[in-house]
């Protein structure tokens, strides 16, 4: 599997953590994949090997093209982290939201979502462009942390099914996003 496919499914994977209702507040949020297994094989180790390999990758680049380089990150809802992670800014409206988010572009809305003080439990099944995806996940609030679990079964167009345990965890960064673009709710 390559580096661009492992951060992917890691970032797919981790979306589902993004949600108001669970204590995020408006601001910049560091997300980290803490375990990330796919199709029953522990793919942990592998996203930290890319994580780091790709940021060596940007620390060997001249000045010139890593300026670029970031200057196009900016324009994401997400940059990169300090210690392997990316980042996110969460915008105030998207703060208020009840619902975790499945999916960046609203496709996949949860159609079970069950509050019990701290811990937010919620369950999907929903396609678009001929994938299916199917799971459950767990997030836990507390204060500027946010750990989320989810587990999920996605098949593509093709047939492929391809499963996926991911656990990831958010922390409070700041107010301020600097440069990183705030995440909306999707419509």
């Amino acid at each position: 599997m390559s580096v661009r496919s492992l951060l992917s499914l890691a970032a797919l994977a981790a979306f589902a953590a993004y949600a108001g209702g669970l204590g995020l507040k408006p601001g910049l949020w560091e997300v980290k994949i803490v375990k990330q297994v796919v199709d029953g094989r522990d793919m942990t180790a592998q996203m930290a090997a890319a994580q780091a390999q790709m940021q060596q990758a940007m620390a060997n680049m001249p000045p010139e093209q890593r300026a670029r380089l970031q200057a196009m990150m900016p324009k994401s809802a997400m940059g990169l982290g300090d210690d392997g992670g990316f980042r996110i800014c969460i915008s105030p409206e998207f703060a208020k939201r009840d619902q975790p988010v499945i999916d960046k572009d609203g496709h996949c809305q949860p159609g079970a979502v069950n509050h019990s003080g701290n811990t937010t439990t919620y369950e999907f099944t929903c396609s678009a462009n001929g994938t299916t995806r199917q799971g459950k996940g767990t997030t836990v609030s507390s204060g500027e942390l946010v750990t989320n679990q989810i587990d999920m079964t996605t098949t593509m167009a093709s047939g492929k099914t391809r499963t996926i345990h991911n656990e990831s965890e958010m922390h409070f960064v700041g107010a301020d996003c600097g440069d990183v673009k705030p995440f909306d709710a999707p419509k």
